[in-house]
């Protein structure tokens, strides 16, 4: 974010971003009003720093001349703060929105458990949604909640929800999404690639040259970090071998995928790398209707680190992300905005579990 004492910010600087700012408003459809990060814009400084501004908290915070910028930006652009949102900037609601797919999930329900921890410890409230036993397309989570809400925390699957979240006036701080996305005012990510990459020289380090990755066929920015892995950490091996088949999220699609690639024409895969471990599920089902075993044949990794993992026979190996931190991260991100300062920085680490779906391919 812009520093609100940075160069940007300068009485040439804003008035060419208002100007800026009316450009990209001119592209919105008709009716649409001027929002919190297009005074960000203009002015050159954070959404925090908008929000400290017109709430009229700036004080010590943030210097005469800064807020003054602020205040004209939000004249010439014809702003008006939402009242709802300024209120609950204010701590009178204290509650936010937790945004997941819709779709029941383990790995979702411990990204809840951290960020309602975190409220819990700064007397905040979170509202789940999808409800837990939602499943389907999302609706807009602003129907009957927009009023009670002090900011939104949104995993990027979420694709559904999110046109509403990002035409509201509400800081938006993103789950496990593209870092080069300007729209929310914080991300919180994990260290996708190095464990990708752990992965694959765990995999190259037993022999392994001939993989098929079953890739999840969901349009989300962390999917195509781990194919965009992948493909790296292959592409310095020159015997390595690497084929796709996607496949929706679940078992039986993963194992559909599977047979595919395990019945195709040349070598056989060795080892198959799934993009979640319900994927791996499927895929050591397809092993097992096929007759190969795992991993004497053929061997099997996933992704996510879900009780499923332990629960396979032999064990999945799998990169088991820290769902809890994730959701902890997202919460103290929001409180981070909303009281003025600036988040914490930084991806999360995840880890390479190795079990007993992983061994060294048969000699050829």
């Amino acid at each position: 974010m812009t520093s609100p004492e940075s160069p940007e910010s300068t009485p040439v600087a804003a008035r060419t971003g208002v100007r800026a700012a009316r450009a990209a408003m001119s592209g919105r459809p008709a009716g649409s009003r001027p929002t919190s990060r297009d005074v960000a814009g203009a002015a050159g400084v954070s959404q925090a720093t908008v929000s400290l501004v017109l709430g009229d908290k700036w004080r010590g915070r943030v210097s005469e001349r800064t807020a003054e910028l602020v205040r004209s930006a939000a004249r010439e652009l014809g702003y008006r703060p939402n009242l709802a949102a300024r209120s609950l900037r204010l701590g009178r609601t204290r509650t936010a929105l937790l945004v997941v797919p819709a779709m029941t999930s383990e790995f979702f329900a411990q990204v809840y458990a951290g960020a309602a921890r975190v409220a819990a410890e700064h007397g905040f409230g979170v509202v789940l949604y999808p409800s837990p036993e939602g499943i389907g397309p999302a609706r807009d989570p602003f129907d009957s909640a927009r009023t009670a809400l002090d900011g939104v925390i949104a995993s990027s699957m979420a694709a559904d929800a999110l046109a509403s979240i990002r035409g509201s006036d509400l800081p938006l701080v993103m789950l496990d999404s593209d870092p080069g996305d300007p729209g929310p005012v914080a991300h919180v990510n994990l260290d996708i690639a190095d464990g990708v990459r752990r992965l694959t020289e765990h995999l190259l380090g037993l022999g392994h040259r001939r993989f098929a990755h079953i890739a999840a066929d969901v349009d989300s920015w962390t999917f195509v970090v781990r194919a965009r892995a992948l493909q790296d950490a292959l592409a310095g091996v020159p015997d390595a071998r690497l084929v796709t088949a996607r496949a929706a999220l679940g078992v039986d699609w993963g194992r559909r995928a599977a047979e595919q690639v395990l019945r195709g024409p040349g070598p056989r895969p060795t080892a198959l790398v799934c993009d979640d471990d319900f994927l791996a599920a499927g895929a050591c089902k397809a092993a097992r209707r096929l007759g190969l075993r795992v991993p004497d044949d053929v061997s099997v990794t996933g992704f996510d680190g879900l009780t499923l993992a332990n629960a396979l026979e032999p064990e999945l190996t799998t990169l088991a992300l820290p769902a809890e931190q994730v959701g902890a991260r997202g919460m103290a991100a929001l409180l981070a905005v909303l009281e003025g300062r600036e988040p914490d920085t930084g991806d999360l680490p995840v880890a390479l579990a190795v079990r007993g779906s992983t061994a060294a391919p048969r000699p050829a």
